[in-house]
């Protein structure tokens, strides 16, 4: 059987993810990976067949999308011609996380596709989202067609839905508490962020940012470009994770039973969903109408939280069930 698991780029969530289910999909089939975006700082290590330009979100400095480094990142032609590269119909299954090019392919030669991903939960509507009029809900809904549909999210929000997929590298770190603080924030440029945590100077801040290739050091915030060996390290010590309104990040760090406190990126759908998703649970959030984020800050370093979520392993079940009711004979 022939398997193709098409991922999209943009962030690290999805190519995190990807790390756990890869190994499973191989247990079922001959392989094939492809990735399409260029905004991700994870890699994978398995070989990765097509590497696609795709569409990719480009992170900003100020707290949000740089839409002009993403317009300008856009190539039309080229992803027409990207459709056509691959041999879709050779395929037996082909699984997406939000990957474009394989899913409007798909949907042009007329194949089945499964999503298997965050964002595939929001085909549901009890998932929790603002009662806001967003252009980003059709980015969300049309972004990545694909015909049959496999979300995860914070809880069971649906019969298609289950608890996050929570990495082996997370399940198996032991979690303590060494007091310190983990920041990753990337769409803000770290030396706003420097600025903005020595006004709390009683604590020690771990900030992974995506705007240095140096380790730097200015009181008591320590700055350092992204790994993920270090960030799990830290995050597996740290008191609490301050982070943006992504899926996988907040997800690993509940599971750790970690504080956290998350700022969505502005003009966002998908993370001021995720926030406000976390805000009904309990957790604090900052919103980007908030300007004056140094109350909340020490509020969040003050008050401890209590929280407890149960994120099982289900993921080998799922993609068994998967593999068992799409493959294509």
């Amino acid at each position: 059987m022939k398997i193709l698991y098409a991922i999209q780029g943009t962030g690290n969530g999805h190519i995190s993810r990807a790390r756990e289910i890869v190994p499973l999909l191989q247990q079922h089939g001959d392989l094939d990976i492809l990735v399409s975006g260029t905004q991700a700082d994870v890699k994978l290590s398995q070989e990765v067949k097509y590497q696609l330009h795709g569409f990719s979100f480009v992170f900003g400095k100020k707290g949000g999308v740089d839409h002009y480094k993403t317009w300008k990142n856009m190539n039309l032609p080229r992803f027409s011609k990207d459709m056509r590269k691959v041999p879709l119909a050779d395929y037996n299954l082909i699984i997406n996380d939000f990957e474009p090019v394989t899913a409007w392919a798909c949907k042009m030669q007329k194949l089945e596709s499964v999503s298997l991903s965050h964002q595939a939960s929001f085909k549901s509507r009890k998932v929790p989202r603002p009662k806001t009029i967003d252009w980003g809900k059709l980015i969300l809904s049309h972004y990545a067609p694909t015909t049959h549909h496999i979300g995860f999210h914070f809880e069971r929000y649906d019969d298609f839905i289950y608890t996050p997929v929570i990495r082996s590298e997370i399940r198996n770190l032991q979690a303590t508490n060494l007091g310190h603080y983990t920041v990753y924030l990337p769409a803000i440029d770290d030396k706003h962020l420097v600025k903005l945590l020595q006004q709390i100077p009683n604590v020690r801040w771990e900030v992974f940012s995506k705007h240095t290739k140096l380790s730097y050091a200015e009181g008591n915030v320590f700055v350092e470009p992204i790994n993920n060996e270090r960030f799990n390290k830290s995050m597996a010590s740290c008191e609490g994770v301050f982070t943006g309104g992504g899926f996988e990040g907040p997800a690993e760090a509940l599971f750790l039973g970690k504080k956290l406190l998350v700022a969505p990126m502005k003009f966002q759908y998908e993370q001021q969903c995720n926030a406000y998703a976390l805000k009904k649970l309990g957790l604090p959030v900052i919103w980007g109408s908030n300007k004056n984020w140094l109350p909340m800050l020490k509020q969040f370093v003050a008050q401890p939280q209590e929280h407890q979520f149960n994120f099982p392993d289900e993921t080998a079940a799922i993609i068994d069930q998967v593999v068992k009711k799409y493959t294509r004979v």
